[in-house]
């Protein structure tokens, strides 16, 4: 199986006792049913899972339950002889966002106690806004995500042992030797066709069959596509045209989202899509970098809501748009290729997992940089630019940032290709694969 690192947290969060109700979020086929119930029967005697999709799609059992009393009767009817006690029987409620009242009911269910409890959902953004009453206090909600780069190496057949021994590196800011990093960066460029679409990942180990992950990809990218049921026609359609335009906005020079693009409709702003724009982020199918134009710690303070970024939340379905079946322009570093794109989507993929919020600077006269998180050790903004060129060590827009007193910039980064770690002023040089070991402050 798939190793996922949020294993430990699901296995430590029902371990620990604690009353709260486990809610693991995140965009569909990223595993959230397999890890849950691999976890599950490993530490219960007894496990029930109840699919709510399967059940609103059928029976109905659930869809006029409002009380604890009720929800167990309707748990018995399916499950009655595993219902013991709360040390021995874990009860799993999947796609809980078919039912939103389900949502408010766990918040009874934990105080009540009887059973232990674990949920998951996609879109519960979505759901939770428009749910009057939200179980504060009493749920412990955590987003799941792709495979990122570090558990698509356990996947490939590198052992734990390894990657540590390339954290203590990245630790020392040291370089791999070349062996190594010729072995890394080959796992890197393939990690950028395959992505961590689990489907993906295991067609990829078992068959080595590109066509295959882009049979797998094309259906996922379909499926977020048309996943928007919940909303009228009209808004259907927008939600369907701003996800179809990411990869081609990605392949502009600012990369941003236009407004008036959407519906090729002079006059529209950001304020007349905050609905479509809201359901693609909160889905997880998107993820969001917004534009600041005085990047002082904390960042969210002087982010602005009208300039903003969106990437594919998977890099193989970038991948899979712009190169289709040919796995040349990425496994052997054409210089005719520009992968600009496809790194920031990786890049931007990797930090958002490991707890970043996301911006980038904008400024018409300074230009550009890819991306500024909060460095909460130094208190400052740390910018990152990525170069999936030679190159790397062009960055104007950088240097103007940089230096920049105002700003309070401590130290930045750059990630490319290169294999060698080195500095120049506040500037560091990291090989690209070093980003799968930033962690953010919520991880």
């Amino acid at each position: 199986m798939l190793f996922r690192k949020i294993g430990s947290l699901i296995e430590d969060h029902l371990k620990s006792g604690t009353s709260k109700v486990l809610l693991i979020d995140g965009a569909r086929q990223v595993g959230k049913t397999y890890i849950i119930r691999y976890v599950g029967k490993k530490l219960f005697e007894n496990f029930i899972e109840i699919n709510m999709i399967e059940d609103i799609e059928g029976k109905k059992l659930f869809s006029g339950v409002r009380t604890v009393e009720d929800f167990y009767l309707q748990v018995s009817m399916l499950s009655g002889d595993k219902m013991k006690g709360k040390d021995d029987t874990l009860i799993f409620i999947d796609e809980i966002q078919a039912y939103p009242h389900l949502l408010t009911l766990l918040k009874f269910l934990s105080q009540d106690g009887r059973f232990t409890y674990i949920a998951s959902g996609s879109l519960l953004g979505v759901t939770l806004s428009q749910t009057t009453s939200i179980p504060m206090g009493s749920v412990r909600k955590v987003r799941m995500f792709p495979l990122d780069f570090e558990e698509f190496l356990y996947a490939g057949g590198v052992g734990k042992e390894a990657v540590s021994s390339i954290r203590k590196k990245y630790e020392r800011s040291e370089s791999l030797d070349e062996a190594t990093h010729a072995r890394i960066m080959d796992l890197f460029r393939k990690y950028l066709l395959v992505g961590g679409l689990p489907d993906a990942v295991n067609a990829y180990i078992e068959e080595k069959n590109i066509r295959s992950v882009r049979a797998i990809q094309s259906e996922i990218r379909e499926y977020y596509a048309a996943d928007a049921s919940k909303y009228d026609e009209e808004k259907k359609l927008k939600i369907r045209r701003v996800y179809d335009m990411i990869p081609s906005n990605m392949e502009n020079k600012k990369k941003r989202v236009v407004a008036q693009d959407i519906e090729n409709k002079k006059g529209k702003t950001f304020r007349d899509y905050e609905d479509e724009f809201e359901y693609l982020i909160s889905a997880g199918i998107a993820l969001n970098v917004q534009a600041i134009s005085t990047p002082v710690f904390p960042l969210i303070e002087s982010s602005g809501k009208n300039l903003l970024k969106l990437y594919l939340n998977d890099v193989g379905l970038l991948t899979g748009i712009l190169y289709g079946n040919n796995i040349r322009a990425v496994l052997d570093d054409e210089r005719s290729v520009n992968l600009g794109a496809v790194y920031e989507t990786v890049v931007a993929s990797e930090l958002i997992a490991h707890g970043y919020r996301l911006f980038y600077y904008d400024n018409r006269t300074k230009g550009e940089v890819d991306y500024l998180i909060d460095d909460y050790a130094s208190l400052s903004a740390l910018p990152i630019e990525v170069k999936s060129g030679k190159d790397y060590k062009i960055h104007s827009a950088l240097n103007t940032f940089v230096s920049n007193e105002d700003y309070h910039v401590k130290k930045a980064l750059v990630l490319s290709n290169e294999r060698q770690v080195s500095t120049n002023g506040k500037i560091t040089y990291l090989p690209v694969y070093y980003v799968m070991f930033l962690q953010g402050a919520g991880n």
